[in-house]
């Protein structure tokens, strides 16, 4: 059975990493946990290294955070659908909101459970994902004063998630403004300012973010060292966080082009071959993950050698090159993963999970602060 490894010592040096990052500029940050979908094993690992705030947007993993770590603050950060209000007052401590409605029966289920429940706002700011439109920020806001049980603790923004637009600092001054103008015709203060995310934490390292941005979600940064806002990397974390495995279970010298009529294949495309490959062959193998588990173009095999050349709904087939590893059938074969294949492969319950503990040294880079690449 292929296995995705989570690498403990290493998740939590990037861990560190960001936590001396928001220390040096009195940023908080909060985890967002989504990518291990409510993984009791893997998120055990994770409370282990930070149980402060832990950010999903699936309710159910809310709650297996909140079995496993009671005390720990869970924010919910998507507009919740109103049928789930019963279950977000019970496990979230915070939820991200845009609509009154919503609020409103929030606020109605807070009373049932005797709890306040806080909320944070989140503004338009250009993505054209959730957010309330600016110009009816105020009067918004003003409602949900109004509401028993509900708490506003802060203004917040997405960016970068549906139509790629950055963040810079002309936006979170425009955000910062709108909290000052709504403290001053309300008289409330908001502590928070959740304007940041793993694509901002660039602007912390060039001096680009206000003075009142003050919370931050991260999670593609802290899992796998990325610089989001310019999609490459960042020296001093570590970018393997993530491994996947999987056995050969056949491994055959076979010819590069296919015989036959040919039709689509399973993902509806017709492959084409160069007619320079006739009558070539190559050590060809075969390892047990597939496209219900991953797609074959978000990994890479850790070995240069190796290449990938096409899946099926259950299988991965190499070239192995000159396989000076030596291969054989029932070895088994590394890959890098990005986002998108861990998230994938989180969900198939065809990938085992493991946790590797190691220790490990990040050579050449810094053990303690962030460079940009």
């Amino acid at each position: 059975m292929s296995y995705i490894t989570l690498h403990e010592t290493k998740l939590r040096h990037n861990f560190k990493v960001l936590d001396q990052l928001f220390r040096d500029h009195d940023i908080e940050w909060a985890i967002v946990a989504k990518l291990l979908c409510g993984n009791e094993k893997f998120l055990e690992v994770l409370l282990n290294i930070s149980n402060n705030e832990i950010c999903d947007s699936r309710l159910s993993n809310l709650k297996t955070i909140k079995k496993l770590s009671p005390e720990t603050q869970t924010i919910y950060i998507k507009p919740p659908a109103k049928r789930l209000a019963k279950s977000i007052v019970q496990f979230a401590d915070v939820s991200f909101n845009t609509e009154l409605a919503t609020l409103e029966v929030l606020s109605t289920e807070a009373v049932k459970q005797q709890k306040v429940h806080r909320v944070v706002l989140m503004v338009e700011m250009g993505e054209l994902r959730e957010g309330i439109m600016a110009r009816n920020l105020m009067s918004f806001y003003r409602e949900v004063l109004a509401l028993p049980n509900i708490e506003v603790v802060g203004l917040g923004t997405n960016l970068n998630c549906l139509n790629g637009i950055l963040p810079d600092e002309k936006k979170l001054q425009k955000l910062n403004r709108f909290k000052e103008i709504v403290e001053e015709h309300s008289g409330e203060k908001i502590p928070y300012i959740s304007g940041g995310s793993s694509v901002t934490i660039p602007l912390i390292l060039s001096n680009e973010v206000p003075f009142g941005i003050n919370h931050f979600r991260v999670g593609e940064t802290l899992f796998f060292g990325t610089n989001v806002y310019k999609d490459s990397l960042l020296s001093g974390m570590y970018h393997d966080v993530f491994t996947l495995t999987a056995e050969i279970i056949e491994m055959q010298q076979k010819p590069t082009i296919p015989s036959g009529t040919a039709g689509t294949n399973l993902t509806g495309e017709t492959p084409v071959f160069s007619e320079e490959e006739k009558g070539r062959s190559s050590l060809r193998a075969i390892v047990d993950v597939g496209l219900l588990d991953i797609d074959h173009k978000d990994i890479q095999p850790l070995n240069p050698e190796i290449e990938i050349i096409g899946a099926s709904s259950d299988m991965l087939i190499l070239d192995l090159g000159e396989n000076s590893a030596n291969l054989e059938v029932g070895d088994t074969i590394n890959f890098s993963m990005n986002y998108m294949a861990v998230l994938r492969a989180m969900n198939s319950d065809y990938v085992d999970k493991k946790v590797k503990t190691e220790v490990v040294h990040l050579g050449g880079a810094s053990d303690h602060y962030l460079c940009l690449n």
